[in-house]
């Protein structure tokens, strides 16, 4: 995988456009637009997207589908004065999960176990199936949360309550822990937001800028 400050911007959009779709999740049922629902299924893909030889390929091959992605980038890194100070305390824990992982062999390979079942499993099922999604929360449960260091969801505690919503929630922490692979292998970590935080801002302001019109 490439080495490098674009790959690292792809792999950080696609973090934050998972947990921002877990907020969304832990408080309302459904995707509020067609917009969400787009992003859903491109994050809930992402996870079954093993061998990509290009970083854009795990999204879609479109950074048009990390629009999200890139905006919370920039509201979070750059200089506006108000934080989403949740949207961060998951973005902590989600990072501190794929490092127990990436330590653990025998996580990791049960971890490619159950991604080769939902390859055979998406030959009949959509991504965004009941089953699949249960699947995706079951794979979360056993080989990610298991390690420790579960993360704290937020929301209306009634929704959060329902099967169908956990089994949501869990899936798109297992696509955030995909982007924080990838965001890994290019090089990212935590200094990277203490050193790099207005070369991150800069990537994310030109990958946006670059999208067609009809995105934006």
């Amino acid at each position: 995988m490439q080495f490098s400050l674009s790959t690292q911007i792809i792999a950080l959009a696609g973090l934050c456009q998972a947990l921002k779709l877990v907020q969304q999740t832990a408080r309302s049922t459904e995707p509020s637009s067609e917009q969400d629902k787009a992003a859903l299924s491109v994050m809930l893909s992402s996870v079954a997207v093993l061998n990509a030889d290009e970083p854009l390929l795990i999204y879609g091959n479109n950074a048009a589908n990390l629009q999200t992605g890139l905006q919370i980038i920039i509201d979070q890194l750059g200089d506006k004065p108000q934080k989403d100070v949740e949207l961060t305390r998951y973005l902590v824990g989600v990072l501190a999960l794929e490092r127990r992982l990436n330590k653990s062999p025998a996580n990791l390979k049960k971890l490619g176990d159950k991604l080769q079942h939902l390859e055979r499993q998406l030959q009949h099922f959509s991504i965004t199936d009941d089953t699949i999604l249960a699947s995706l929360a079951d794979t979360y449960s056993s080989c990610i949360s298991s390690l420790g260091g579960k993360i704290q969801i937020y929301g209306q505690p009634e929704l959060l309550k329902q099967p169908r919503v956990q089994h949501k929630v869990r899936a798109l922490l297992l696509t955030a822990i995909r982007s924080a692979v990838l965001w890994r292998q290019a090089g990212g970590s935590r200094l990277n937001f203490i050193f790099k935080r207005r070369k991150l801002v800069a990537q994310a302001k030109l990958m946006l800028a670059q999208l067609p019109l009809s995105s934006l």
